[in-house]
């Protein structure tokens, strides 16, 4: 008699599914442990030896951190202070106005809200290549193109996912909650700081980690907009780690990588159970 048992097709179909996830985990993962093993590679053997653990001659120790931070003229520091400075205003602008306006679109229902909120959500499916060139030159007209004003133009392209996730947590809100604080003599400012803004804190949290990791990398909106020859961030100081005749330290620009992407991974995994809570509010609810 055959005692063994049989496995069911729902456990079959979970065994296999949980196998694909891993094999498409671990194709994520590859860059990543690339840019880390390479990061203490001699530049010699970042080509030919891409995935060979850094051991013997290949062992290059903090070389490639010191080189990276030290090469060229502009300081590295500079980056990072003007990469901080960018990301920090923009991601409070961003919160800031986005959900003052989700709040006045969800809750003034009239055709002229209607018509915005369908226009900020259209805003996530345009290219931004298709409006990169008018965006430069009418940043550089407007005096747009410094660390402290670059801001305005992320809160342009980061309204449009914000807004959509505020919108659907406001809508979620109570309306009588709001109509007791009038009651009692809250104004639509007092109303927004002190009722529901403490309410749309897993939303708000949410949001800010999602523009902090998009504005913390990007590289084309700073380098199209800045004045790059006094204002670097951090992705375009990478850039520029460039010898005579267009050579390339790779085992430099690796460990300035790791360098930028280290931040950006504790902060995410610290805060990822936010994201989780806060799409779910915004996107579902309402």
């Amino acid at each position: 008699m055959n005692n063994k048992k049989t496995m069911s097709p729902e456990r079959r179909r979970k065994a296999i599914l949980s196998v694909v996830l891993a094999v498409i985990c671990i194709i994520y993962v590859l860059p990543v442990l690339a840019v880390v093993i390479n990061s203490f590679k001699l530049n010699t053997y970042v080509k030919t030896d891409t995935f060979a653990l850094p051991t013997g001659e290949m062992w290059a120790g903090f070389d490639n951190f010191i080189k990276g931070m030290t090469f060229g003229n502009y300081p590295f520091a500079d980056s990072v202070k003007y990469s901080v400075i960018i990301t920090v205003l923009s991601t409070a602008l961003i919160l800031l106005c986005t959900s003052m306006a989700a709040w006045y679109i969800a809750r003034v229902n009239s055709f002229f809200c209607k018509v915005l909120y369908f226009l900020c959500v259209f805003s996530m499916v345009v290219p931004f290549q298709m409006v990169m060139y008018t965006l430069s030159k009418t940043a550089d007209k407007l005096k747009l193109n410094t660390p402290w004003t670059i801001p305005i133009v992320y809160l342009g392209f980061g309204a449009g996912l914000a807004i959509f996730m505020f919108v659907g947590f406001v809508k979620s809100i109570p309306l009588e909650i709001e109509e007791a604080a009038a009651i009692d003599g809250c104004g639509p400012l007092r109303t927004y700081f002190s009722v529901v803004l403490p309410m749309l804190k897993p939303t708000m949290i949410s949001v800010g980690i999602l523009e902090i990791m998009w504005v913390w990398n990007d590289y084309l909106l700073p380098s199209l907009v800045l004045n790059i020859t006094k204002y670097r961030t951090i992705p375009i100081h990478i850039q520029y780690l460039k010898g005579s005749y267009g050579t390339v330290d790779l085992g430099a620009t690796m460990a300035l990588i790791l360098l930028s992407i280290i931040p950006v991974i504790v902060f995410y995994l610290t805060c990822q159970k936010h994201i989780i809570k806060g799409v779910a509010a915004g996107a579902v609810k309402g």
